[in-house]
């Protein structure tokens, strides 16, 4: 699997930790942690967009 270009969020603090970072990959999956813990999870372009469109209405999201 080739590097991967992480992204930091614009909402995440400017010191190191706390912060959830994305990459992106050729193959159109989304790849998310949190920089304090190594292990992360995949996701696709539209579950994210849905996810942060739900979280951002104030919507429950399980």
């Amino acid at each position: 699997m080739p590097q991967l270009a992480w992204q930091k969020s614009s909402f995440s603090g400017g010191g190191e930790g706390e912060c959830v970072e994305l990459a992106a990959t050729p193959s159109d999956r989304i790849h998310l942690r949190e920089s304090d813990h190594p292990q992360e999870i995949t996701t696709t372009p539209h579950t994210l967009a849905n996810l942060l469109h739900s979280l951002k209405a104030g919507v429950s999201v399980r």
